[in-house]
């Protein structure tokens, strides 16, 4: 489907594109308090090296070299525990604010990352829909003044973010930043166009209101606006921690956008696994972490939901990493989700329990996650459900995620 033009889109579109590293956002207006992220972890989790389930007697015979010590491991609570570099997000699972939802599955078995992150991001196991279900969850939503607006930061809009809700684009300062001119001769040119004309005009105009959230400088006047200057900046350019914590500030802002999705890159580890995956891991826990310290009081009213395409082998291959396997992780976070536990039907790593001798078997369905959250955020009906996510009725929203 042709994704919709906005004012911004046209704006900030033509003006620049943001390349943030290996990571990518896109920030959606809604008519709620209610804030909702979702982070895709593109290359497949190794949901075992995250949330490791150490009290299992088989973990050793697969994967041994794969295992930190125990004692590294953020214990949570007997029988899993996180990776050494989730130090933030075992903080807040003590503070009863992380779920991780542990053999989950896409209801696809396909071991294709293009067709799997496809499915992940369109709800649905084959051919015929091209709009993503967090794009046709904002259009379930309640019209309101600000519906039917969407923000994207980084390269692009995912997958999971297109539809017939309009999204635009939003580039964070420093990244290939246009000057005033540039931006007046943009208008000028296709001032007389009756679409691109009004729509370059409204996103200059709009385009203060994020300079004000975020504290950065005005096209204009090359002032900064806002009340912290100082972080108009990253120190450490715009990976995710740095994009988390701009999404933040916008997504804490009265009238700002309330959905948000991330991009992460760089979880395929078929070799070297043990160091490759502790700067994601880390890059990903300081995110999140970085997130709600920019959402403020707003992380009360906000749930964060990561996941990726699939799982990876339970057993170790010959380069010391893993391959394209079927469960794996999902974390929920947030002031609002019911953690300090551990969700799992644990189906057991013996040999005859594993998904084809290979694979952690899958118990939940990714879309049992994904409804789960979104009933309890939003308190749609089980017919918005069913549009958002087309033949899944064998998927029943997963209850308890949410404290009321």
């Amino acid at each position: 489907m042709t994704l919709a033009l906005t004012r911004r889109a046209s704006l900030l579109g033509l003006a620049t594109i943001a390349a943030a590293g290996r990571a990518r956002v896109a920030l959606a207006a809604a008519p709620t308090d209610q804030r909702f992220v979702v982070v895709l972890l593109r290359g497949a989790l190794d949901g075992m090296a995250a949330v490791v389930p150490y009290g299992d007697a088989n973990l050793i015979r697969l994967r041994a070299p794969l295992v930190p010590d125990q004692a590294q491991l953020l214990d949570l609570g007997g029988f899993f525990a996180f990776h050494p570099a989730l130090k933030n997000l075992h903080a807040l699972y003590r503070a009863n604010q992380v779920l991780p939802v542990h053999a989950i599955a896409g209801s696809y078995r396909t071991r294709s990352h293009f067709e799997a992150q496809d499915y992940l991001q369109t709800g649905i196991d084959h051919a015929g829909i091209t709009s993503g279900w967090l794009n046709r969850l904002v259009g379930e939503l309640p019209a309101g003044g600000v519906a039917g607006r969407g923000l994207a930061v980084g390269m692009g809009v995912p997958l999971l973010l297109r539809g017939s809700t309009r999204i635009a684009s939003y580039a964070p300062a420093g990244f290939a930043k246009p000057s005033p001119d540039l931006y007046a001769q943009i208008a000028a040119l296709n001032r007389p166009d009756p679409v691109f004309g009004p729509a370059i005009a409204d996103g200059l105009r709009a385009a203060r209101f994020d300079h004000a959230a975020l504290a950065i400088p005005d096209d204009t006047t090359g002032t900064l606006k806002g009340d912290a200057a100082d972080e108009a900046t990253p120190a450490h350019g715009y990976g995710f921690p740095a994009l988390a914590h701009a999404a933040g500030r916008l997504l804490a802002s009265t009238g700002g956008p309330r959905i948000a999705a991330f991009q992460l890159e760089g979880w395929d580890t078929h070799a070297n696994q043990m160091n490759l995956l502790h700067a994601p891991l880390a890059d990903l826990d300081t995110g999140i972490a970085s997130l709600r310290t920019a959402l403020g009081p707003a992380w009360a009213s906000t749930t964060v939901l990561v996941i990726t395409e699939f799982g990876r082998t339970a057993r170790i291959n010959g380069t010391h990493g893993t391959d394209h396997g079927t469960a794996t992780v999902a974390l929920l976070a947030g002031g609002n989700v019911a953690g300090g536990k551990v969700r799992a039907n644990w189906p057991g790593l013996a040999s005859t329990q594993l998904f084809e001798n290979r694979d952690l078997a899958p118990t939940a369905d990714i879309r049992s996650l994904a409804k789960g959250v979104i009933q309890a955020q939003f308190g749609l009906d089980e017919a918005s459900l069913a549009r958002i996510f087309p033949d899944s009725t064998a998927a029943q929203a997963m209850a308890g995620l949410l404290r009321v």
